[in-house]
């Protein structure tokens, strides 16, 4: 029986070596991805998540993990390169969080609702139309299926970058700059219906002050500019939440566009 055991030990030992190299990853993205990274989730809970997704995943990607280096710098250069791979996908999808955050806040100050906080899902007060959208869109995504999507994702990544290796950082610059460009894109596309209200609301202030200057347009003014913001806001709210969503999961099927 002992050399039954025996023989088991080098096969225990890949075993392990693998689920300790995806959990790198998978541990590294989960600190950063929608809903499971955020502040406010505890760090326990955040372990158990990354060993259950490195548990589901591992079948899949268990034969693309290669053997343990036998040198201790090939062992720290491969768990670095892990590392730096996993927070590279969790910062692309983190930037998505972000743009629901711009967009709350710039449709918060069109709308005069800026000194109204939230909560926040991090540690630092949002506007509160910021802090609804977040907590919507993370609610969103979560309904739609975002642990499912994610480990296909995990397991896709190690196709656009292979274990223990990195992409070039040319391509990693011209990936993070295009998906930088396209987060705060969407944030202004979502914020648009409450920046062009803003733009007419204020035209409209001006020319009312031009045509009766002794009337006190601003305590006119700012509680429709409120009542029409909240309005607005009901309206818009689920269209700005449908294409958040939208473009979150377009990237989540296909990372950077397939990553050279």
């Amino acid at each position: 029986m002992t050399l039954d055991l025996a023989g088991l030990m080098p096969w225990a030992q890949e075993a392990l070596w693998a689920g300790f190299a995806v959990f790198l990853r998978v541990g590294a993205m989960l600190s950063l991805v929608p809903a499971f990274g955020e502040q406010s989730v505890p760090a326990r809970v955040k372990l158990i998540l990354a060993l259950a997704f490195s548990l589901v995943i591992l079948p899949a990607t268990g034969p693309l993990v290669g053997a343990a280096p036998a040198a201790l710098p090939g062992l720290l250069l491969v768990c670095g390169a892990e590392v730096l791979a996993g927070l590279l996908f969790g910062l692309m999808l983190r930037l998505f969080v972000l743009a629901l955050q711009i967009a709350g806040t710039i449709a918060a100050q069109s709308t005069s609702l800026s000194q109204l906080f939230g909560g926040g899902s991090g540690t630092e007060p949002a506007p509160a139309i910021g802090h609804l959208l977040v907590i919507s869109g993370l609610a969103l995504i979560a309904i739609l299926g975002l642990h499912v999507r994610l480990a296909a994702m995990m397991i896709q990544s190690y196709v656009l970058i292979p274990y223990g290796t990195l992409p070039s950082p040319s391509v990693v610059a011209d990936a993070g700059l295009r998906e930088i460009t396209r987060s705060f894109t969407l944030a202004f596309t979502l914020s648009a219906p409450f920046v062009v209200a803003s733009l007419i609301y204020n035209v409209t202030l001006g020319v009312i002050n031009r045509a009766m200057p002794q009337l006190m347009v601003a305590f006119v003014g700012a509680p429709a500019i409120t009542a029409g913001g909240l309005f607005l806001l009901l309206i818009c709210a689920p269209i700005m939440l449908s294409l958040w969503s939208g473009g979150l999961n377009a990237f989540m099927d296909n990372p950077f566009g397939g990553l050279p």
